[in-house]
């Protein structure tokens, strides 16, 4: 009798272009399907609401692509190194796959496990799969990390990116399948009161669907991303992060379908290709920040920011976070997020800048919030990306740009509809005064049923007064 191979789901929620379960068929092994929920390693970041929902049925999906290939998933809870050790111990294993992790502990937890199968006598095998390059194969002129983000994308792109491996053709089942929780039973999916009608509207989960909206993407929005992707109201942007994030398609995949696509008419990569694969490049970039410095969500990479003057104010981050900050296009993307799990990505920057910005609070209220109502919260991106609004990361947005979340919705949003969409109160105001409410005459607010204060609030804040604020703040720090 053959020995099986362990193959241990983790971020890599896909059958194609996952190196580690190819190589785990290859040979003809039986191979047995893990996914371990770690609640239990000590600091260990849970997955949040949003999240939560989507792994349950990304999980269910893997599962039944596996079943499709005579194959099935196991699915055990607790500390991963227990789980996976016993697991191995309880089936005679003898090797076990997966693919590596960046977030953090995860170096020192892949190296606790070899160390641990080592001493039963199997075979551990870390394989890459998660991102382009690996944050080791991408060095600055000094030999060291980089922390700008365009030599990094020049040394990426002077990298040759590994094409796409195909699925498995066959999965061999073992003589007997060991026990496996139920999903059902892990309590993923939200109770009383459930939140989550939005998010069964707006999203297909799984590995098909993640190849299915790349297909949608190439086809009908690749040609005109770098004009649309900034225009909230469009379907302008591919709207894949949540299936990059949990892994159910491969970003080596994304390069080379939008690099083929690019060229397909013979004269190279067209603006909106390039614009995409900078994106892609961009998440890379996180995940190296975050392998080289574990805390990224939680101190900044800028070290004077320690000391910034963050206030504490409960209601305005309430207010923030419900999208009652009386700037509608803050509001619109904050309802947004609390209704379907995803907001757009230029919004999302506007939403950022005004809460660390404009209301001066801290950045890593905003990265929690994010966390846990995002379908797309991803360890690297999320932290990253708050660290750039807030000035704080590495090659963050400098300390004096701060948007004036009026002008970028009526530059982003001119006619309103992405406000409209999402704040009904405001839709009978005219596109001129929808992003401006509290200018609009009287007679105009009567006419749309718009009641300042009481429909819709007043602006939480000055937006020219809180420039002002926040300019004194990093001035003070600076010096």
């Amino acid at each position: 009798m053959i020995a099986p191979i362990i193959h241990w789901f983790r971020r890599d929620l896909r059958l194609a272009d996952n190196p580690a379960l190819a190589a785990a068929a290859t040979g003809g092994a039986p191979v047995i399907p893990l996914y371990v929920l770690d609640d239990a390693t000590p600091g260990r970041r849970a997955v949040g609401g949003a999240g939560r929902w989507w792994l349950h049925h990304s999980l269910r999906s893997l599962d039944g692509d596996l079943r499709r290939q005579g194959s099935a998933l196991v699915l055990r809870r607790g500390r991963a190194l227990d789980a996976v050790s016993r697991l191995a111990e309880e089936t005679g294993a003898r090797a076990v796959h997966f693919t590596r992790g960046y977030a953090p502990g995860d170096a020192e937890a892949e190296r606790r496990l070899g160390d641990t199968l080592g001493a039963q006598g199997v075979d551990c095998r870390r394989f890459a799969g998660s991102l382009l390059v690996e944050p080791e194969a991408v060095r600055s002129r000094s030999g060291g990390p980089f922390r700008v983000f365009t030599p990094f994308y020049k040394a990426c792109r002077g990298l040759r990116i590994e094409a796409p491996l195909p699925p498995p053709s066959r999965l061999a089942a073992p003589m007997a399948w060991p026990a496996s929780d139920r999903l059902e039973g892990w309590g993923l999916l939200p109770s009383k009161p459930n939140w989550s009608g939005g998010l069964r509207e707006c999203w297909k989960v799984g590995e098909e669907a993640a190849q299915w909206r790349l297909d949608a993407f190439l086809d009908a929005a690749l040609a005109r991303y770098a004009a649309n992707r900034d225009r909230p109201a469009a379907a302008g942007t591919s709207r894949l992060s949540p299936h990059l994030s949990f892994g159910e398609i491969g970003p080596r995949d994304c390069w080379h379908r939008v690099t083929l696509a690019a060229e397909a008419g013979g004269g190279g990569l067209t603006a909106g290709a390039e614009t995409f694969l900078r994106e892609l490049a961009w998440r890379d970039f996180s995940h190296h920040l975050l392998h080289y410095r574990p805390d990224l969500a939680e101190a900044p990479v800028r070290p004077e920011f320690a000391s910034f003057p963050w206030r504490d104010d409960r209601p305005a981050l309430a207010a923030w976070q419900r999208g009652l900050t009386g700037y509608p296009v803050v509001d619109a993307g904050m309802r947004e997020l609390w209704r379907t799990g995803w907001m757009h990505n230029r919004v999302r920057m506007i939403a950022a800048s005004f809460l660390v910005k404009d209301l001066l609070l801290p950045w890593q209220a905003g990265e929690a919030w994010f966390w846990d109502t995002l379908v797309d919260a991803d360890p690297a991106s999320n932290a990253a990306n708050w660290q750039w609004v807030a000035g704080c990361g590495a090659d963050a947005a400098p300390y004096f740009r701060i948007f004036n979340p009026t002008l970028q919705g009526e530059k982003f949003d001119p006619e309103g509809e992405y406000v409209k969409r999402w704040l009904p109160e405001l839709a009978g105001l005219p596109a001129g005064l929808v992003h401006r409410p509290w200018e609009a005459p009287a007679a105009v607010r009567a006419e749309a049923s718009v009641r300042l204060g009481e429909t819709y609030p007043y602006p939480l804040v000055d937006h020219a007064w809180a420039r002002r604020r926040a300019l004194e703040a990093m001035a003070r720090i600076r010096h």
